[in-house]
Protein backbone atom coordinates (compact mmCIF):
# COMPACT_ATOMS: atom_id res chain seq x y z
CA UNK A 1 0.00 0.00 0.00
CA UNK A 2 1.36 3.42 -0.97
CA UNK A 3 2.42 5.68 1.86
CA UNK A 4 0.54 8.97 2.14
CA UNK A 5 1.66 12.51 2.86
CA UNK A 6 -0.29 15.68 3.58
CA UNK A 7 1.62 18.89 2.87
CA UNK A 8 0.18 21.97 4.58
CA UNK A 9 0.88 25.22 2.75
CA UNK A 10 -0.57 28.75 2.82
CA UNK A 11 -1.43 30.96 -0.14
CA UNK A 12 0.11 34.21 1.14
CA UNK A 13 2.58 35.14 -1.60
CA UNK A 14 3.96 32.20 -3.58
CA UNK A 15 6.89 31.03 -1.46
CA UNK A 16 5.03 28.53 0.73
CA UNK A 17 3.49 26.86 -2.32
CA UNK A 18 6.91 26.55 -3.99
CA UNK A 19 8.24 24.62 -1.00
CA UNK A 20 5.08 22.50 -0.76
CA UNK A 21 5.26 21.53 -4.43
CA UNK A 22 8.96 20.73 -4.11
CA UNK A 23 8.21 18.33 -1.24
CA UNK A 24 5.56 16.57 -3.34
CA UNK A 25 7.96 16.21 -6.27
CA UNK A 26 10.69 14.81 -4.03
CA UNK A 27 8.35 12.18 -2.56
CA UNK A 28 6.54 11.18 -5.77
CA UNK A 29 9.28 8.99 -7.36
CA UNK A 30 9.39 6.94 -4.16
CA UNK A 31 5.75 5.88 -4.31
CA UNK A 32 4.42 8.40 -1.79
CA UNK A 33 0.92 9.65 -2.60
CA UNK A 34 0.84 13.32 -1.57
CA UNK A 35 -1.81 16.01 -1.31
CA UNK A 36 -1.31 19.73 -0.64
CA UNK A 37 -3.76 21.53 1.63
CA UNK A 38 -4.00 25.32 1.96
CA UNK A 39 -4.05 26.09 5.68
CA UNK A 40 -5.70 29.44 5.01
CA UNK A 41 -8.46 27.79 2.96
CA UNK A 42 -9.00 25.45 5.92
CA UNK A 43 -10.06 28.53 7.89
CA UNK A 44 -13.23 28.51 5.79
CA UNK A 45 -14.34 31.16 3.31
CA UNK A 46 -14.91 33.93 5.85
CA UNK A 47 -11.86 33.05 7.93
CA UNK A 48 -9.64 32.93 4.85
CA UNK A 49 -10.81 36.38 3.72
CA UNK A 50 -10.21 37.80 7.20
CA UNK A 51 -6.79 36.14 7.42
CA UNK A 52 -5.75 37.56 4.06
CA UNK A 53 -6.95 41.03 5.02
CA UNK A 54 -5.21 41.04 8.40
CA UNK A 55 -1.88 39.87 6.99
CA UNK A 56 -1.89 42.19 3.98
CA UNK A 57 -2.93 45.16 6.13
CA UNK A 58 -0.12 44.51 8.62
CA UNK A 59 2.33 43.92 5.76
CA UNK A 60 1.40 47.17 4.05
CA UNK A 61 2.50 49.16 7.13
CA UNK A 62 6.11 48.01 7.67
CA UNK A 63 6.53 49.60 11.10
CA UNK A 64 3.43 47.79 12.37
CA UNK A 65 4.47 44.44 10.90
CA UNK A 66 8.01 44.84 12.26
CA UNK A 67 6.56 45.52 15.70
CA UNK A 68 4.21 42.54 15.53
CA UNK A 69 6.93 40.18 14.30
CA UNK A 70 9.71 41.16 16.66
CA UNK A 71 7.69 41.86 19.81
CA UNK A 72 4.90 39.27 19.44
CA UNK A 73 5.66 36.39 17.07
CA UNK A 74 9.32 35.82 17.93
CA UNK A 75 8.70 35.54 21.64
CA UNK A 76 5.30 33.89 21.39
CA UNK A 77 3.48 36.57 23.37
CA UNK A 78 0.06 36.06 24.92
CA UNK A 79 -1.51 37.86 21.95
CA UNK A 80 0.36 35.69 19.43
CA UNK A 81 -0.62 32.49 21.27
CA UNK A 82 -4.25 33.60 21.34
CA UNK A 83 -4.28 34.27 17.60
CA UNK A 84 -2.59 30.92 16.98
CA UNK A 85 -5.16 29.11 19.11
CA UNK A 86 -8.08 30.85 17.39
CA UNK A 87 -6.67 29.94 13.97
CA UNK A 88 -6.14 26.32 14.99
CA UNK A 89 -9.66 26.02 16.45
CA UNK A 90 -11.03 27.25 13.12
CA UNK A 91 -8.78 25.07 10.95
CA UNK A 92 -9.06 21.89 12.99
CA UNK A 93 -12.48 20.45 11.92
CA UNK A 94 -11.67 20.87 8.21
CA UNK A 95 -8.15 19.52 8.62
CA UNK A 96 -9.41 16.48 10.52
CA UNK A 97 -12.03 15.81 7.84
CA UNK A 98 -9.30 15.87 5.18
CA UNK A 99 -7.07 13.61 7.27
CA UNK A 100 -9.95 11.15 7.75
CA UNK A 101 -10.47 10.98 3.98
CA UNK A 102 -6.73 10.66 3.32
CA UNK A 103 -5.04 9.25 6.44
CA UNK A 104 -1.43 10.45 6.27
CA UNK A 105 1.72 8.63 7.30
CA UNK A 106 3.57 11.96 7.01
CA UNK A 107 2.45 15.56 7.57
CA UNK A 108 4.82 18.26 6.31
CA UNK A 109 3.92 21.81 7.32
CA UNK A 110 5.46 24.69 5.37
CA UNK A 111 3.09 27.24 6.95
CA UNK A 112 2.97 27.97 10.67
CA UNK A 113 -0.77 27.32 11.13
CA UNK A 114 -0.26 23.94 9.48
CA UNK A 115 2.39 23.12 12.05
CA UNK A 116 -0.11 23.70 14.85
CA UNK A 117 -2.70 21.43 13.19
CA UNK A 118 -0.16 18.65 12.62
CA UNK A 119 0.98 18.87 16.24
CA UNK A 120 -2.60 18.49 17.49
CA UNK A 121 -3.12 15.55 15.12
CA UNK A 122 -0.12 13.83 16.70
CA UNK A 123 -1.19 14.82 20.21
CA UNK A 124 -4.57 13.16 19.71
CA UNK A 125 -2.92 9.81 19.05
CA UNK A 126 -2.41 9.61 15.27
CA UNK A 127 0.81 7.88 14.23
CA UNK A 128 1.91 10.19 11.40
CA UNK A 129 5.45 11.57 11.31
CA UNK A 130 5.13 15.34 11.74
CA UNK A 131 7.60 17.66 10.03
CA UNK A 132 7.93 21.45 9.88
CA UNK A 133 9.88 22.86 6.91
CA UNK A 134 10.61 26.58 7.30
CA UNK A 135 12.96 28.49 4.98
CA UNK A 136 12.99 31.65 7.11
CA UNK A 137 16.21 32.61 8.85
CA UNK A 138 14.53 32.85 12.26
CA UNK A 139 11.74 30.38 12.97
CA UNK A 140 9.28 32.31 15.13
CA UNK A 141 7.60 30.76 18.15
CA UNK A 142 4.33 29.82 16.41
CA UNK A 143 6.20 27.31 14.23
CA UNK A 144 7.51 25.29 17.17
CA UNK A 145 5.43 22.60 18.92
CA UNK A 146 6.38 19.71 21.18
CA UNK A 147 4.69 17.14 18.94
CA UNK A 148 6.73 18.00 15.85
CA UNK A 149 9.09 15.10 15.12
CA UNK A 150 11.45 16.98 12.81
CA UNK A 151 12.23 20.59 11.97
CA UNK A 152 13.83 21.20 8.57
CA UNK A 153 15.59 24.56 8.25
CA UNK A 154 18.08 26.08 5.83
CA UNK A 155 20.79 27.56 8.05
CA UNK A 156 22.60 27.21 11.35
CA UNK A 157 20.87 30.37 12.58
CA UNK A 158 17.48 28.80 11.80
CA UNK A 159 18.50 25.69 13.71
CA UNK A 160 19.47 27.83 16.69
CA UNK A 161 16.12 29.62 16.55
CA UNK A 162 14.19 26.36 16.88
CA UNK A 163 16.38 25.27 19.78
CA UNK A 164 15.82 28.61 21.52
CA UNK A 165 12.23 27.45 22.08
CA UNK A 166 12.76 23.66 22.22
CA UNK A 167 16.37 22.85 23.13
CA UNK A 168 16.13 19.09 22.47
CA UNK A 169 14.20 19.31 19.20
CA UNK A 170 15.33 17.22 16.23
CA UNK A 171 16.51 19.82 13.70
CA UNK A 172 18.27 19.24 10.38
CA UNK A 173 19.64 21.72 7.87
CA UNK A 174 18.75 21.18 4.21
CA UNK A 175 19.08 23.48 1.18
CA UNK A 176 16.08 25.55 0.17
CA UNK A 177 14.36 24.13 -2.93
CA UNK A 178 13.65 25.86 -6.22
CA UNK A 179 11.24 24.86 -8.97
CA UNK A 180 12.69 22.35 -11.48
CA UNK A 181 13.04 24.83 -14.35
CA UNK A 182 15.62 26.83 -12.40
CA UNK A 183 18.01 23.87 -12.32
CA UNK A 184 18.06 23.62 -16.12
CA UNK A 185 17.73 27.18 -17.48
CA UNK A 186 18.57 28.17 -21.05
CA UNK A 187 21.92 29.74 -21.80
CA UNK A 188 22.20 33.49 -21.49
CA UNK A 189 22.64 33.80 -25.26
CA UNK A 190 19.52 31.73 -26.02
CA UNK A 191 17.44 33.55 -23.42
CA UNK A 192 18.46 36.96 -24.71
CA UNK A 193 17.76 35.93 -28.30
CA UNK A 194 14.25 34.79 -27.31
CA UNK A 195 13.60 38.04 -25.43
CA UNK A 196 15.17 40.38 -27.97
CA UNK A 197 17.86 41.61 -25.58
CA UNK A 198 21.15 42.91 -27.03
CA UNK A 199 23.84 40.33 -26.09
CA UNK A 200 26.36 43.08 -25.30
CA UNK A 201 24.22 45.23 -22.99
CA UNK A 202 24.22 44.62 -19.21
CA UNK A 203 20.80 43.43 -18.09
CA UNK A 204 19.01 43.42 -14.73
CA UNK A 205 15.98 41.41 -13.69
CA UNK A 206 13.80 43.42 -11.27
CA UNK A 207 11.33 41.24 -9.38
CA UNK A 208 9.95 41.30 -5.85
CA UNK A 209 7.68 38.36 -5.14
CA UNK A 210 4.14 37.64 -6.23
CA UNK A 211 2.96 40.89 -4.62
CA UNK A 212 5.47 43.12 -6.43
CA UNK A 213 6.70 44.84 -3.25
CA UNK A 214 8.64 48.10 -3.54
CA UNK A 215 9.06 50.96 -6.01
CA UNK A 216 9.96 48.63 -8.89
CA UNK A 217 8.73 50.99 -11.61
CA UNK A 218 11.00 53.79 -10.39
CA UNK A 219 13.89 51.35 -9.96
CA UNK A 220 13.40 50.07 -13.52
CA UNK A 221 13.48 53.64 -14.85
CA UNK A 222 16.63 54.48 -12.85
CA UNK A 223 18.41 51.38 -14.20
CA UNK A 224 17.34 52.19 -17.77
CA UNK A 225 18.85 55.67 -17.40
CA UNK A 226 22.15 53.95 -16.51
CA UNK A 227 22.05 52.15 -19.86
CA UNK A 228 20.90 48.73 -18.64
CA UNK A 229 18.32 46.53 -20.26
CA UNK A 230 15.67 45.85 -17.61
CA UNK A 231 13.35 42.88 -17.29
CA UNK A 232 10.74 43.99 -14.75
CA UNK A 233 8.16 41.57 -13.31
CA UNK A 234 5.10 42.90 -11.48
CA UNK A 235 3.88 39.57 -10.14
CA UNK A 236 0.14 39.67 -9.43
CA UNK A 237 0.28 43.41 -8.74
CA UNK A 238 -1.80 44.75 -11.64
CA UNK A 239 -1.27 48.43 -10.73
CA UNK A 240 2.48 47.90 -10.72
CA UNK A 241 2.30 46.20 -14.12
CA UNK A 242 0.47 49.21 -15.53
CA UNK A 243 3.13 51.54 -14.11
CA UNK A 244 5.91 49.36 -15.54
CA UNK A 245 4.28 49.50 -18.97
CA UNK A 246 4.28 53.28 -18.71
CA UNK A 247 8.00 53.20 -17.89
CA UNK A 248 8.61 50.90 -20.87
CA UNK A 249 6.93 53.40 -23.17
CA UNK A 250 9.42 56.05 -22.06
CA UNK A 251 12.45 53.71 -21.83
CA UNK A 252 12.49 51.12 -24.64
CA UNK A 253 15.13 49.13 -22.76
CA UNK A 254 12.55 48.21 -20.10
CA UNK A 255 10.48 45.08 -20.70
CA UNK A 256 7.43 44.80 -18.43
CA UNK A 257 5.91 41.47 -17.43
CA UNK A 258 2.92 40.51 -15.26
CA UNK A 259 2.96 37.29 -13.23
CA UNK A 260 4.76 34.86 -15.53
CA UNK A 261 6.19 31.35 -15.71
CA UNK A 262 9.10 32.70 -17.80
CA UNK A 263 11.15 33.74 -14.77
CA UNK A 264 13.83 31.02 -15.36
CA UNK A 265 14.33 32.42 -18.86
CA UNK A 266 14.38 36.02 -17.60
CA UNK A 267 16.88 35.07 -14.93
CA UNK A 268 19.09 33.30 -17.47
CA UNK A 269 19.11 36.41 -19.66
CA UNK A 270 20.21 38.86 -16.95
CA UNK A 271 23.54 39.67 -15.32
CA UNK A 272 22.08 40.50 -11.90
CA UNK A 273 18.78 40.05 -10.06
CA UNK A 274 17.29 42.95 -8.09
CA UNK A 275 14.83 41.49 -5.61
CA UNK A 276 13.56 41.22 -2.06
CA UNK A 277 14.72 38.58 0.40
CA UNK A 278 12.37 35.76 -0.63
CA UNK A 279 12.38 32.59 -2.69
CA UNK A 280 13.63 34.46 -5.75
CA UNK A 281 17.02 34.42 -4.03
CA UNK A 282 17.03 30.62 -4.03
CA UNK A 283 16.07 30.63 -7.70
CA UNK A 284 18.85 33.10 -8.58
CA UNK A 285 21.41 30.94 -6.79
CA UNK A 286 20.15 27.88 -8.69
CA UNK A 287 20.68 29.68 -12.01
CA UNK A 288 23.94 31.31 -10.89
CA UNK A 289 23.13 35.01 -10.74
CA UNK A 290 24.23 37.68 -8.28
CA UNK A 291 21.75 39.54 -6.11
CA UNK A 292 21.08 43.16 -5.24
CA UNK A 293 18.71 42.90 -2.29
CA UNK A 294 16.03 45.45 -1.45
CA UNK A 295 15.18 45.90 2.22
CA UNK A 296 11.43 46.07 1.58
CA UNK A 297 10.02 43.00 3.35
CA UNK A 298 9.39 43.79 7.03
CA UNK A 299 9.63 41.37 9.93
CA UNK A 300 11.06 38.02 8.84
CA UNK A 301 12.25 39.69 5.63
CA UNK A 302 14.85 41.70 7.59
CA UNK A 303 16.28 38.48 9.02
CA UNK A 304 16.20 36.68 5.66
CA UNK A 305 18.06 39.53 3.97
CA UNK A 306 20.96 39.22 6.41
CA UNK A 307 21.22 35.48 5.77
CA UNK A 308 21.34 36.06 2.01
CA UNK A 309 24.22 38.50 2.49
CA UNK A 310 26.01 35.97 4.69
CA UNK A 311 25.88 33.41 1.85
CA UNK A 312 27.75 35.72 -0.53
CA UNK A 313 27.04 36.68 -4.11
CA UNK A 314 24.75 39.44 -2.86
CA UNK A 315 24.77 43.08 -1.81
CA UNK A 316 22.09 45.13 -0.06
CA UNK A 317 20.64 48.42 -1.27
CA UNK A 318 18.35 50.86 0.47
CA UNK A 319 15.14 50.73 -1.60
CA UNK A 320 15.55 54.19 -3.13
CA UNK A 321 15.81 54.08 -6.95
CA UNK A 322 19.04 56.13 -7.33
CA UNK A 323 20.74 54.07 -4.62
CA UNK A 324 19.61 50.82 -6.24
CA UNK A 325 20.90 51.92 -9.64
CA UNK A 326 24.28 52.76 -8.14
CA UNK A 327 24.36 49.47 -6.23
CA UNK A 328 23.65 47.52 -9.43
CA UNK A 329 26.33 49.25 -11.49
CA UNK A 330 28.84 48.90 -8.64
CA UNK A 331 28.03 45.20 -8.32
CA UNK A 332 28.50 44.64 -12.05
CA UNK A 333 31.83 46.46 -11.98
CA UNK A 334 33.08 44.31 -9.12
CA UNK A 335 31.79 41.10 -10.68
CA UNK A 336 33.68 41.82 -13.89
CA UNK A 337 31.40 39.60 -15.97
CA UNK A 338 31.74 36.60 -13.64
CA UNK A 339 28.61 34.85 -12.35
CA UNK A 340 28.33 32.94 -9.07
CA UNK A 341 28.47 29.16 -9.39
CA UNK A 342 24.97 27.79 -10.05
CA UNK A 343 23.23 25.06 -8.06
CA UNK A 344 22.87 22.56 -10.86
CA UNK A 345 20.63 19.78 -9.57
CA UNK A 346 17.37 19.14 -7.73
CA UNK A 347 19.21 16.28 -6.07
CA UNK A 348 21.23 18.83 -4.10
CA UNK A 349 18.21 19.43 -1.87
CA UNK A 350 16.02 16.35 -2.45
CA UNK A 351 18.61 13.85 -1.23
CA UNK A 352 19.18 15.65 2.14
CA UNK A 353 15.41 16.13 2.48
CA UNK A 354 14.62 12.43 2.05
CA UNK A 355 17.53 11.38 4.25
CA UNK A 356 16.33 13.67 7.05
CA UNK A 357 12.81 12.21 6.83
CA UNK A 358 14.24 8.68 7.07
CA UNK A 359 16.23 9.57 10.20
CA UNK A 360 13.02 10.93 11.74
CA UNK A 361 11.24 7.64 11.08
CA UNK A 362 9.56 8.14 7.67
CA UNK A 363 11.19 5.93 5.06
CA UNK A 364 10.21 5.81 1.39
CA UNK A 365 11.39 2.23 0.77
Amino acid sequence: MARRALVLSGHLGAGHDVVAEACVRALEPHGVDSRVLDALALLGKQGSVVGDWVFKTLFSIPAVYDGFHFSQLRGGSRIARLLDRLSLDNVWPRFLAEADRFPPDLVVSVFATGGAAAARYKREGHAATTVVFCTDTWVHRMWVHDETDLFLVTSAVSEASVRSYRPRARVEIVPAPARPAFYSPPTRADARAALGIDPDVPCALVISGAWGIGRLDEIAAALAREGLAVLAVAGRNQRLHERLREVARVHPGVHAFPFTDRVPELMAACNVVVTASGDTCTEARAVGRGLVLLDVVPGHGRENLMHQLEQGGAVAAAPHPPVVAEAVTAYLERAGGRDPEPVTSRDSWERPFLAALARAGFTTD
